[in-house]
């Protein structure tokens, strides 16, 4: 894989990372403990609130772990390990790399054949 690509590869998972970022610092709000005064809100709207609290949370850790695939990909590129399956040690194929350049691992390993 030539050092251009490589480079496409780390552009595209630094801009991923940090929308991310910015996605995570935009719930916070949402993910605070929903206050379950009785005067201010009813049932429903603590309920409603509930839900909201829990999908952002959900969101927050699926963000998370896609950060964690993120940086790992980013340290395979500085290493020079990047674009190899870490299973098997054959080359990723450049068209996986393009759908997710986070992928550890090639098709075929990534199915168990």
């Amino acid at each position: 894989m030539d050092e251009n690509s490589i480079e496409q590869y780390r552009r595209r998972l630094l801009e991923e990372r940090a929308s991310l970022d910015a996605e995570e610092a935009g719930t916070e709000t949402d993910r605070k403990p929903v206050e379950l005064d009785q005067q201010s809100v009813g049932r429903l709207s603590r309920m409603d609130a509930l839900q909201v609290q829990a999908m952002a949370s959900a969101q927050s850790r699926r963000r998370t772990a896609r950060r964690a695939q993120i940086t790992a990909a980013l340290k395979r590129i500085d290493e020079g390990e990047f674009g190899w399956c870490l299973e098997c040690g054959e080359p990723i194929e450049p068209r996986r790399l393009d759908f997710d350049p986070a992928s550890a691992v090639c098709i075929a390993c990534a199915r168990g054949t």
